[in-house]
């Protein structure tokens, strides 16, 4: 229970929350430790407290010291958790069903994963900064940048979506395409000021990152929606979504991400009403002609 004076916080979720959450209390050297921890995480702390002290420019109490204030009895106990971590972020499908089924309530399925959806709605919700997601529309509202969207394996359906819709709001909305020998033409007309939105999440794909690291290169604004975990493709990304996907399945939710990509969009649409309404017309117009749906009777 807190004292007098103070409220009471849940400890950070990850190793990285830890981390994130000390920075305020730390001192110049423990600073620049953990700025280069959570710059290459998880590897730079998987090898020894050597190597890690050597590659931070600092010294070996340093290192003991900011893990002693991580609250950790030493380095082995740190790493230890950090491997647990990354195991859970990796497992596969039938490894993650496992987990969950062996402690899984009586109650009906339903019950259980709506309850579940609900919990990493408000989880999302609640670390989503205002200022970041509204700074992600302007970016996706502004006329003069072209956006690309990319998904992996399962999430590219996303990012398919979310082209779509903004493909009837504005002009210059492009999906790339989920085989390899279509990125280097995309790329080739990625421009400084482009922005380039991914979906990644568990298990993170390495094409993802290779196309991340390349847009940046670029020059291009890069946008990664992920997990609370964070993808490695985060390295090259100017802007951070997390969600929270862990659901009673043996394949995480798209729900959170789902409901980020429908805030965009009707974020962006009430930055561009006039226009999004005047294109909104034409294609109705053009449906009417070719006949696209079918009149009721």
């Amino acid at each position: 229970m807190a004292g007098k004076g103070q409220r009471s916080r849940r400890p950070p979720a990850t190793t990285e929350d830890r981390i994130r959450a000390a920075l305020p209390d730390l001192t110049r050297a423990e600073r620049q430790l953990a700025a280069h921890m959570l710059n290459a995480f998880p590897v730079a702390v998987l090898g020894s407290l050597t190597a890690l002290a050597r590659a931070a420019g600092v010294s070996g109490p340093t290192v003991v010291r900011l893990i002693q204030k991580l609250g950790f009895s030493g380095y082995p106990e740190f790493q230890a958790l950090v491997r647990e971590e990354v195991g859970e972020k990796l497992a596969s499908p039938l490894a993650k069903r496992d987990k969950w089924a062996a402690s899984a309530p009586d109650e009906h399925i339903l019950n259980r994963f709506a309850a579940t959806v609900v919990d990493n709605l408000e989880a999302t919700l609640g670390q989503l900064d205002h200022a970041g997601f509204d700074a992600v529309a302007d970016l996706l509202a502004d006329p003069n940048r072209r956006i690309y969207m990319m998904g992996g394996r399962i999430t590219h359906a996303m990012a398919d979506y979310f082209c779509s819709v903004l493909t009837v709001m504005r002009e210059g909305v492009s999906l790339l395409s989920d085989m390899s020998n279509a990125w280097p033409p995309a790329l080739l007309n990625m421009g400084r000021g482009d922005v380039v939105v991914i979906f990644d999440i568990r298990r993170y794909e390495t094409s993802v990152l290779t196309v991340a690291e390349l847009a940046r290169e670029r020059g291009a604004e890069v946008v990664l929606i992920t997990d609370r975990w964070i993808s490695p493709a985060a390295a090259h990304a100017n802007h951070l979504v997390p969600c929270h996907i862990e659901v009673p399945s043996a394949w995480d939710s798209n729900v959170s991400l789902l409901f980020v990509v429908e805030a965009l969009l009707a974020a962006v649409q009430s930055r561009n009403w006039e226009e999004t309404r005047t294109r909104l017309t034409r294609m109705e117009e053009l449906y009417e002609r070719t006949e696209f749906f079918r009149r009721g009777r």
